[in-house]
């Protein structure tokens, strides 16, 4: 498509959007916002020397959001012709009307500043340029590699790439043009023997890391180099002891430590989880409004942002899905618990005159969400060997295998696909089958000690489930390892 198309495409766009903030204000809307989105994925699988899976996918459509008689209503379509995109806007008004009959308190809005902008994830290399032939190649490299050892029984590689292109305008005057490209690639060796399954994955589990990048991620993972160890590992495991039990101090490894943080410390941040508008899908929080500026979550080495301007991450944007700008602010500084992820709906609730950005929805057909965006822990002053040096006999936890947390996000326990003993201010021999657990704030609280800027490292989650229907959102956890004292850990599977 030649640039002139391309201009007239999106101020085509702009005319549905705008027209269905027209069509919602003759209805009786007192505020209407619309997101047209078009979605552009690809999946590239390989297992055991071929291709397993190999899928392109698309769709588009509109969104519409208002505020009538002071209740919220929502409609989708995926019908984006003039009289589909005003009928769209018309059941979204029609809905909020009936839930008005129902409601208890009038919504009203935070901060009502409108943008008008434009903004794209930063890429280098365009992952959709990229011919098919090379992806798979890539991958079928790797494959190979992790088969060549002995007791590697199944060899998986993976690839996704998408392309989420966003118009957001809203009767307050705001039109966002908004393009967010993310790249994914990982892979995993499954070693069998006659009694036993392990598994090993590369650069991290979930499929492997996911940036809001092109495909320089590819490039840069070191695929072909990590293989071999990978593959190593996971054979090793079939005859490794199973991990001792007992109260040990422990490390994490940087993305372990990154779920960690998105279980209990984002979940339980998410304020429509703390206020009950959000209960059924995985509960709600311990972290109620009562404690904000007064509870202590941790000690005073565990300070937890959220930042949506990390560059990188798949909770990185320009703009929320309800026009707010990206922002960073503070979860929780020096153990105190500081903030929650807001909405311009619940903001005022905390105490704030405007939203810091947190609202975002899985695509056009899903209405916005309070959603993590990045959230990590800021690095601390010790080196890898400090850290390991501080925790003799103790047991480092790496790459997660399985998670469980209750409903408040209080009562959890970790499993990783490795540990490692702690020997002499390094690391020892292998455990198999670990798992960790804990109370919230009494782990946050035995943190003792976190790893350099230079053993930082920004991870990403995208498979992030909330809401019904069900949304995905992709989120970010940046983590150095951290040291803990004195925690419960123990075989996560049978003797």
């Amino acid at each position: 498509m030649t640039l002139r198309a391309d201009a007239i495409r999106c101020a085509a766009v702009r005319k549905l959007a705008t027209s269905a903030l027209g069509t919602a204000r003759l209805r009786g809307a007192a505020y209407a916002d619309a997101r047209v989105i078009e979605n552009r994925v690809e999946d590239v699988e390989t297992k055991n020397g071929r291709v397993g899976r190999l899928a392109r996918s698309g769709d588009r459509g509109i969104g519409v959001r208002v505020l009538a008689k002071g209740s919220w209503g929502f409609a989708s379509t995926a019908d984006l012709s003039a009289d589909g995109v005003q009928a769209c806007a018309a059941e979204a008004v029609a809905i909020a009307k009936a839930s008005a009959l129902l409601a208890q308190e009038p919504v009203e809005l935070a901060g009502r500043e409108a943008h008008q902008a434009t903004w794209a994830t930063p890429v280098k290399v365009d992952p959709f340029r990229v011919a098919i032939d090379r992806k798979i190649g890539d991958l079928l490299a790797v494959d190979e590699v992790l088969r060549r050892q002995k007791g590697v029984r199944v060899a998986k590689a993976y690839l996704r790439c998408t392309r989420k292109h966003q118009v957001f305008a809203s009767t307050e005057g705001a039109l966002i043009d908004q393009v967010i490209v993310t790249t994914g690639v990982g892979y995993q060796a499954v070693a069998v023997s006659d009694d036993e399954v392990q598994v090993r994955s590369y650069p991290n589990s979930f499929r492997g890391q996911h940036m809001t990048r092109g495909y320089e991620l590819v490039e840069e993972m070191r695929l072909l180099e990590n293989a071999p160890r990978v593959a190593e590992e996971a054979v090793a495991l079939l005859s490794a002891p199973q991990c001792p039990s007992g109260a040990r101090d422990i490390v994490l490894d940087g993305s372990q430590l990154g779920l960690q943080i998105h279980e209990s410390c984002g979940h339980p941040t998410e304020l429509d989880r703390v206020l009950g508008t959000e209960a059924n899908y995985a509960g709600r929080s311990f972290l109620t409004t009562e404690k904000l500026g007064r509870f202590r979550y941790g000690s005073k080495h565990v300070n937890l942002v959220a930042d949506a301007t990390s560059p990188g991450g798949l909770g990185t944007f320009g703009y929320d899905d309800e026009g707010v700008p990206a922002q960073r602010w503070h979860l929780v500084k020096e153990g105190l618990f500081s903030g929650y992820l807001t909405s311009r709906e619940t903001a005022p609730l905390v105490g704030l005159t405007a939203s810091q950005g947190a609202m975002r929805a899985h695509s056009w057909n899903r209405i916005p969400l309070i959603r993590m965006t990045n959230i990590s822990m800021e690095p601390g002053e010790l080196s890898q060997g400090e850290l390991l040096a501080g925790a003799e006999g103790g047991i480092y936890f790496e790459t997660n295998r399985s998670w469980s947390i209750d409903q408040l996000r209080y009562n959890f326990q970790f499993g990783t696909e490795v540990a490692r003993e702690i020997k002499g201010g390094k690391l020892g021999r292998l455990y198999k089958n670990a798992t960790y657990g804990g109370i919230t704030p009494e782990f946050w609280a035995s943190c003792d000690g976190v790893g350099e800027p230079g053993l930082w490292h920004l991870w990403g989650t995208p498979n992030c489930g909330k809401g019904q229907p069900g949304q995905l959102a992709g989120t970010g956890h940046g983590a150095s390892p951290a040291r803990f004292r004195g925690v419960k850990v123990g075989v996560g599977y049978g003797e």
